[in-house]
Order: C-alpha cells, then sequence, then structure tokens
C-alpha cells in the first residue's frame, strides 16, 4: 500500500472511530462468487476480512457463496471441492460458525472460544429456497392444527426462516446485481456496491463501505 492510500485509510479509520459507535454496522452480508472461492488466494482474504470485521465490532457476519447451474455430475464435485475448501479455511477462527449447504441444511462446524463473533456460510442456499421452505413448514403446522391461517403473521414467517439475522449492511463486491440471499432478512438492509472483486478487496474498501453506512440515513422503510 503507498503512502497516500495509508493516509486515506488512516483518515477514514479515525472518521469511522469518532462517530457514534451506535452507527457502525453490527451484522453484515458479503456476497461471492463461487469462481471467488476457488482461487488460490481465497482462504487468506477471507481471514483477513474476518480479523477486519472483529476490529469493529461487527460480530455476525454472513457470507453467501453464488453458485452456477451446471451439469449435475460436475456440479457436485464442485460443491463438494467449495465446502471443503470453506470448512478448512474457518477451522481455526474463533468464532460460532455455521454452514449452510444447497440442501437447506444447517451445519453447525464450531462454537467460539473467546470472541463473540457469529459467522453464516451459505453454500447456494438463496431466499428463493428459503422462503420456500418456510411456507411449507407453515403450512405444515396448518395441516396439523398447530397454527391457523388466521395467525400467520411476520413474526411467525421470521420464525420458520433459516437465517434468523436482519444484517445492517450488504455488501456486493465486483458487480452491480444482488443475489436472490436473504430476501426477507435483507429488506430494510443498506446496500453497498464496489468495482473492486473480492481478489482485490482491501481493508480501505471495507472501511469505505462502513464510512458510507455511517453517512446514510436509515429509514426502515418509513
Amino acid at each position: 500500500m503507498g503512502l497516500f492510500s495509508r493516509l486515506y485509510q488512516l483518515r477514514l479509520e479515525q472518521s469511522i472511530l469518532k462517530d457514534d459507535k451506535t452507527l457502525l454496522p453490527t451484522s453484515i452480508v458479503l456476497i461471492l462468487t463461487e469462481s471467488d472461492l476457488l482461487d488460490a488466494d481465497f482462504s487468506r482474504r477471507l481471514i483477513e476480512f474476518i480479523e477486519w470485521c472483529q476490529e469493529y465490532s461487527i460480530n455476525v457476519l454472513t457470507i453467501y457463496i453464488s453458485l452456477i447451474d451446471v451439469d449435475p455430475d460436475i456440479s457436485d464435485k464442485i460443491y463438494n471441492k467449495l465446502q471443503m475448501k470453506i470448512t478448512e479455511t474457518l477451522k481455526e477462527v474463533d468464532a460460532t460458525i455455521n454452514l449452510i449447504t444447497i440442501d437447506g441444511l444447517d451445519h453447525h462446524l464450531k462454537t467460539a472460544k473467546s470472541m463473540d463473533m457469529h459467522i453464516n456460510v451459505s453454500l447456494g442456499y438463496g431466499g428463493k429456497k428459503e422462503l420456500t421452505e418456510a411456507f411449507k413448514d407453515i403450512m405444515s403446522k396448518i395441516d396439523s392444527g398447530e397454527l391457523t391461517p388466521g395467525e400467520i403473521d411476520e413474526s411467525v414467517i421470521e420464525q420458520n426462516l433459516l437465517i434468523k439475522h436482519e444484517p445492517d449492511l450488504v455488501i456486493r463486491s465486483g458487480g452491480k446485481r444482488l443475489a436472490d440471499f436473504l430476501i426477507w432478512q435483507s429488506v430494510y438492509s443498506e446496500m453497498y456496491f464496489t468495482d473492486v472483486s473480492w481478489m482485490n478487496f482491501r481493508k480501505l474498501d471495507l472501511l469505505r463501505a462502513i464510512r458510507d453506512f455511517q453517512k446514510r440515513q436509515r429509514r426502515f422503510g418509513k
């Protein structure tokens, strides 16, 4: 990093920390692609990103890795490789970690020892699938008499979602389009798009996203 970039990063850090800490995001979503995960430098960069989040008291990090549709035989091989890589990358991270697989199963990988941080990783399990399964669960409860149609409200739907966290900030690196991830939970989240690809993403870029978040007036749909 050059002198100008270091000075700019220092200025951003000072600006972020001098503001009321309640303006800092505590839960963020990072949207990546499978090609990001397959990059040889992915593991180091992800560990760095987690450490940056810890520095700024971001205690819930949700990572969504979108997957392309290919031939099932090829897809299974790629998917198994991705699952092994993310599990191996996170094994030494001091955080409570859950891995959500494409079939909607929530695998608890580990519990934090000392850090108050929760990491969710979704491998291709998008919002459409999550909402579909939530509605199926609700219909099943109606069939069993546990619920009546008149009792269905927002809280009932939220109780049946797999991921309970509502992110403050969603970061999409290297692209302009959102994935369908967390359709329900991110309805009031702040969206931050950057042309910087994941492999070029620096601490400076995270600080820019945090500073941009601080400057916004959140309305929560009002």
